[in-house]
């Protein structure tokens, strides 16, 4: 009874510091106008927050990596909160602009070790199976902060302005600490023996089925992010929805991937993966002729074009469940340097990918839908590539 009890304090620890790294970035969107105001900043300074968080993201990531597979989980998640929190506070109180874009970089630096690592607490301590149940459920957890990050924010800018925002991440820093410095305990860990620091990213790299699942994550997750960032000129300026109705399109996304990842992880553990994954990839196709319809004939109807991309979103959620903590087994002792090689390549290959969306832009779904059916077809490629595998390391054992 008093394990089941710990195993439910260190979940909950968990699902916290989750809604933390989902609702970091978002939270604080809809307080923009009043900064922009309050500081008398042009929009550039103003989406320059948004950047710098995103830069201290990127380059702490490698090094939490690898710091969390030398002296474990917990002391890389308490730094890396206690990082936030100061952030936040410069934030909250800040009475230039410079403030807040230190505090923003900080945040951003902070929040890598609990996004990354929250999971890797699930995958020192459960089973494969449960795992990916877990990992179906926190994901769903994740992309539902995400979603409903915005709203809150409205709400908390009209009643308690621009820095309500930060209080409130600031109050979830603080709990997500004291919740992980409590329930979350210290593992013994097996210190990797390399010759150089970064030599584990390299041999991370050798393997090949580490090489094709993180190519295939990468190539999963950026049509995803092409699709959400081109949408407020997409449908904002092409297709003539309004901002009070552009939300609804925008979280339509995020929810149905959270309900299902939610769902999903339910019956993951009952069903064969395998197969589960086959039909994933069929699905993948179907989003691609999906999509190559809507392209094909430049469909101006938001709802149209909102539908063909939601059967890819469906698509994901098994994929993203399945593989993630399997990957995570093929080197245990190198899990956290798995994660943030994901991770990173994920962020890094999508802004670089949105940015190449936005050059070929025509005020019109066409092109964007183009581009993002290469990357579908690609993830699809990859993932009957793994199925056909059948999960086989090197080592010759199957993991599926």
């Amino acid at each position: 009874m008093k394990q089941a009890f710990s195993k439910m304090l260190l979940l909950s620890a968990v699902i916290l510091t989750d809604m933390l790294a989902g609702m970091e970035l978002d939270l604080f969107v809809p307080g923009f106008v009043e900064l922009q105001n309050s500081f008398n900043l042009t929009p550039f300074l103003v989406e320059s927050l948004l950047s710098v968080n995103f830069l201290g993201y990127c380059l702490s990531l490698f090094f939490v990596g690898e710091l969390a597979d030398y002296y474990g989980r917990k002391p890389i998640i308490l730094v890396g909160l206690m990082i936030f929190i100061v952030g936040s506070v410069l934030c909250l109180m800040a009475p230039f602009y410079s403030f807040l874009l230190v505090g923003r970089f900080m945040q951003g630096l902070g929040i890598a070790a609990p996004a990354i690592l929250s999971f890797l607490i699930i995958a020192d301590l459960y089973p494969l199976k449960k795992q990916q149940s877990l990992f179906a459920i926190l994901n769903g957890i994740m992309n539902a902060s995400v979603g409903v990050a915005p709203v809150i924010g409205s709400y908390i800018t009209l009643y308690f302005h621009w820095q309500g925002n930060f209080a409130a991440l600031l109050i979830l820093g603080i709990l997500a600490f004291f919740m992980a410095l409590f329930f979350v305990p210290l593992y013994p860990q097996t210190k990797p023996k390399e010759n150089f620091p970064g030599e584990g990213y390299f041999n991370i790299l050798r393997s090949e089925p580490l090489r094709l699942g993180i190519t295939h994550f990468i190539l999963q997750f950026t049509p995803y992010w092409v699709f959400v960032g081109m949408s407020p000129l997409l449908y904002m300026g092409a297709l003539g929805v309004s901002l009070k109705h552009f939300g609804y399109y925008q979280g339509a996304l995020a929810f149905v991937f959270a309900i299902g990842s939610l769902l999903f992880g339910m019956v993951v553990a009952r069903y064969d993966q395998l197969k589960m994954l086959k039909i994933s990839g069929y699905m993948f196709v179907f989003g691609f002729m999906s999509l190559g319809t809507v392209s094909f004939l430049d469909s101006f109807d938001p709802i149209v074009i909102t539908l063909a991309f939601l059967v890819f979103v469906i698509a994901s959620i098994a994929p993203s469940a399945i593989l993630y903590p399997i990957l995570l087994e093929v080197m245990p002792r190198a899990k956290g340097r798995i994660a943030a090689l994901m991770q990173g390549g994920r962020l890094l290959f999508a802004a670089l990918s949105l940015q190449v969306a936005g050059y070929f832009y025509q005020d019109s779904f066409r092109n964007v839908g183009m581009i993002i059916m290469v990357f579908i077809a690609l993830s699809t490629m990859t993932l009957f590539t793994i199925v056909n595998r059948g999960g086989e390391t090197e080592t010759g054992k199957n993991i599926l």
